[in-house]
This record gives structure tokens, C-alpha cells and sequence, in this order.
């Protein structure tokens, strides 16, 4: 698969971002983190159905988005995903083909987003459990993981929407379950600052 994404998705992005970053007004750090080549895997926490778009907002480069099978199923918005670039993912089993178009692009020097918890999390839980995905991938192509946070809601004009990229990280030596649970402390204390510094 070719890291290039479709025309729709600038498109989408050039008259959407402005519009997107007005309306819900994130604060962004550390975007300068995200490399500007090469392939990176841009993960994160997962709250809200538009935690993709800050991490869209935040960088010059496509990324191409790992989205749930159910949206490509619904004729009403399967068209948007599929324009945007998205790869779809069966999460109700292991779904080979995701992944091999994911690492398709990692191996054509793109850029993948994905939601480690697998899920949106709406638990009292901080930060629900990794799967192992982002750093199997990483593993797999040497690609960077660039871990990021996000607090706050989603209000008009926010208070407290911030999202924050950490320092991106490889694999290398490390075995699934150290990289994963590196991952998993990296974005859990990108959160808890970005909590603290609203105190």
C-alpha cells in the first residue's frame, strides 16, 4: 500500500483543520517530536471520536488512520474513511489484512495513527490496557513510536483540550511486552502532566 494518501484527505484537512482547531481551540506541545520523514506510528490515548483530528492538525504529514470495520460498513460514512485514507480493522478478531496494509505504509516511509486501548475509553480507568499492534508493527519495520496524550473536552472554544507529543522511540532491542509497557508509561505521563499543569 502507498503511503500517499487521496486528494480528499488535504482537501478535507486544508478546509476542516482551520475550522476544527477554532472551534475546539487544543492546545498542542511537542509537535515538533513528530519526524517530518521516515515511518512513524502516532499513538495514543483514545477518548473522544476526534482525538484522530488533533493529531492530524498537529503535523504537515498524511496519516493514514486504523479505523473500525463497522465504518466502512455504513454506507453513510464509509465514504468519508475510505477518501480520508483509513485503513479498516476488524476488532472482534485478529485482522491480518489491517495489518499488512498498515505495515505497507511504515515500509514506504508513511505515517500510521492507532489507538493502542483498541477502544474508546469510557471507563472511570485513567488509561486502559494496551494491545500490542503499535509496537509489533514497530518491531516489524523499525519504524518510530511517537507517543502523545490527550486531556480535556471536546467544548467550544476549550479550556482544557491539550494533546502532547512525547519524544519518539524505536523498538530495537526490546522485547513486545517492555516496548509496550515503555509505550503504555509514556502516554500515561504525557496525560498526568498535562492534568497537572491545569492545576
Amino acid at each position: 500500500m502507498n503511503h500517499k494518501l487521496p486528494f480528499f484527505y488535504y482537501l478535507c484537512k486544508a478546509i476542516l483543520g482551520p475550522i476544527f482547531k477554532f472551534y475546539y481551540h487544543p492546545t498542542i506541545i511537542g509537535k515538533e517530536n513528530i519526524p517530518e520523514e521516515g515511518p512513524i506510528l502516532i499513538v495514543g490515548n483514545h477518548k473522544h471520536l476526534y482525538d484522530q483530528c488533533l493529531a492530524i492538525v498537529s503535523t504537515k504529514r498524511g496519516i493514514h488512520y486504523m479505523a473500525k470495520k463497522e465504518y466502512f460498513d455504513d454506507k453513510k460514512v464509509a465514504w468519508f474513511f475510505k477518501g480520508a485514507g483509513c485503513i479498516s480493522v476488524n476488532r472482534k478478531q485478529k485482522d491480518p489484512m489491517a495489518k499488512s496494509l498498515a505495515i505497507a505504509v511504515l515500509k514506504d516511509g508513511g505515517a500510521i495513527g492507532l489507538f493502542p486501548e483498541g477502544t474508546r475509553n469510557r471507563t472511570k480507568e485513567f488509561l486502559l490496557p494496551f494491545k500490542y499492534g503499535a509496537v509489533s508493527m514497530a518491531q516489524k519495520t523499525g519504524a518510530l513510536l511517537v507517543p502523545f496524550g490527550i486531556t480535556g473536552d471536546y467544548k467550544f472554544r476549550s479550556k482544557n483540550l491539550k494533546v502532547t507529543f512525547g519524544k519518539p522511540f524505536k523498538v530495537d532491542d526490546m522485547s513486545l511486552e517492555e516496548a509496550n509497557q515503555k509505550l503504555y508509561n509514556e502516554v500515561k505521563t504525557l496525560m498526568e502532566n498535562n492534568v497537572k499543569d491545569r492545576i
